[in-house]
């Protein structure tokens, strides 16, 4: 371990280990947070159709679902389209409405942990702290202008400001026609700001309206004497696995479509699916399990470059070593000793690349945000600008298993490459490299 040259190999092995713990890390990290995100906000499991006029019966299947035990709390939710504006700023935004039972749907996602003001009483959510009195509306945190700075916190008041909100939709009816005739084609209802949800996921955050269940229902046409919802959020009781929950589920649903099959609107009922939370989530989900992937790839060819090095390494350190070689093999060391030698060697210097690289990566990990925190406040940069992402802290959760199997890999990438140095090095012959022309 004394020649440069091998002082090179370790340290290309450190590098390599390094760059390898702190990207997992941190790309591990990232993608575990953003699906428990996605997770928080929609449940375990969800009965719904992407149909805007929604499906009927929906109250019927709810008290099925109540009879079972291993559904702890399960909550009807519609969803549609509209216009937010604020009366006197002449601006509209198409937003996502939202409307929900408050204590129902906390109980079945985590919506109550989104809160500000609301967090502990989710109950008095859309009633304004200002004017109980007034019809409330909860919207996505990062449609408040201005709440958060350059360091990407949220500042709030110590009460909700009194915002006029005004919704406006168009109401479908269930075959999907217009509610209204004529020239009023709209419903419009004003509501006022009580509270804002943080769910860390960016596009909900930044264009969805809560509004209470029964109001939303009104306005999106969906209420009636056969009313209508978009889902059903579903939380399984502690115990119940995740797959064989959802399928116990489609089973009551496939058996509840049936039964009502001969039902007037019962053709809604045919696009309704039952999905776990993780499919629900695909579309936002698999582009960063994809990213994911490509880094697992690429890391792949750094440890293809790393095997490369250590070839070269070793095929140097053998070349200039063929006569101690020769030396051995003509007192009797046999050819396999010679190649356990190297091998050796080659794990000797993996161990402690592969270890150092670790180490520092570990110890890099635990100062990340201290630095990024110190390089915001020298010179205002950040590796992920929090005005722009849904990003707190960097990631730093080391996985041990994770970093175990890194350790292997780069100790096996350096059996790897000096594999095939060291048996063309213990190959040769004692009369091939003691010549005198080779002394």
């Amino acid at each position: 371990m004394k020649r440069r040259i091998t002082h090179l190999a370790a340290a290309a092995v450190a590098l390599c280990v390094f760059i390898v713990v702190v990207v997992m890390t941190v790309m591990n990290g990232l993608v575990s947070e953003f699906k428990d995100k996605n997770h928080d906000f929609v449940g375990d499991c969800i009965v719904g159709t992407d149909s805007l006029v929604g499906f009927c019966y929906y109250e019927d299947f709810l008290s099925e679902l109540q009879k079972h035990k291993f559904v702890q709390a399960a909550s009807p939710v519609v969803k549609g389209f509209g216009l937010l504006t604020q009366p006197g700023t002449g601006q509209n935004i198409g937003v996502e409405i939202i409307g929900i039972e408050p204590v129902g749907f906390c109980e079945a996602t985590k919506f109550a942990q989104t809160l500000y003001y609301h967090k502990d009483k989710p109950s008095d959510v859309f009633s304004p702290t200002y004017n109980p009195a007034l019809a409330g509306c909860v919207v996505g945190i990062d449609m408040i202008s201005g709440s958060r700075d350059g360091a990407g916190k949220y500042h709030h008041g110590p009460e909700p400001l009194q915002i006029e909100l005004m919704i406006i939709c168009f109401p479908l009816t269930a075959r999907g026609a217009l509610a209204k005739a004529g020239t009023d084609l709209v419903n419009s209802k004003t509501v006022y700001y009580s509270d804002d949800s943080h769910t860390g996921l960016v596009k909900v955050d930044a264009r969805t309206i809560y509004l209470e269940f029964k109001l939303a229902r009104e306005l999106l046409g969906m209420a009636g004497a056969t009313p209508r919802a978009s889902a059903i959020h579903i939380k399984f009781a502690e115990g119940t696995r995740l797959k064989a929950g959802v399928g116990k589920i489609k089973k009551m649903w496939n058996d509840f479509a049936e039964t009502y099959a001969d039902r007037q609107y019962a053709n809604l009922l045919k696009n309704v699916t039952v999905q776990s939370w993780l499919d629900y989530r695909r579309g936002s989900i698999a582009p960063m399990e994809k990213e994911q992937t490509m880094l697992i790839l690429l890391f792949a060819m750094l440890g293809i470059i790393t095997v490369f090095i250590i070839f070269v390494v070793f095929y140097m350190i053998i070349s200039h070593k063929s006569k101690d070689i020769g030396i051995l093999k003509s007192v009797g060391v046999s050819r396999i000793a010679v190649l356990q030698l190297f091998v050796v060697f080659a794990a000797l210097v993996g161990t402690v690349g592969a270890l150092t690289g670790a180490g520092a990566g570990c110890v890099f990990l635990a100062k990340i945000n201290d630095m990024e925190d110190w390089l915001f406040e020298r010179f205002g940069w950040q590796l992920w600008d929090r005005t722009v992402y849904a990003i707190g802290d960097i990631p730093n959760d080391i996985e041990w298993q994770v970093l175990a199997v890194i350790i292997g890999a780069a100790v096996l990438a350096a059996l790897a490459g000096a594999f095939f140095p060291g048996l063309r090095g213990s190959s040769k012959q004692p009369v091939e490299v003691l010549q005198v022309s080779q002394l």
